[in-house]
């Protein structure tokens, strides 16, 4: 496997446009898998909150804790 340094090294060999497209191509591919992260996160969120591991809460109970988590975390 190749180091960070050997790639990164390989792309400074590249043409400006070349680079430039590189790095579009990488951001748009981490984003995308970001993307999918957080949308998987979402579903296992859901399917736990649906079996009852999370219980109802109202809005304002939910602001409540954070608010109380965040003076927490403040002190």
């Amino acid at each position: 496997m190749r180091t960070l340094d050997q790639v990164l090294e390989d792309a400074l060999q590249l043409s400006y446009e070349q680079q430039e497209m590189l790095i579009k191509i990488l951001q748009n591919r981490y984003h995308e898998n970001r993307r999918t992260e957080i949308a998987t996160d979402a579903q296992q969120t859901l399917a736990d909150f649906h079996t009852g591991k999370y219980p109802h809460q109202s809005a304002q109970d939910v602001i409540a804790a954070l608010r109380q988590s965040s003076n927490e975390t403040e002190k």
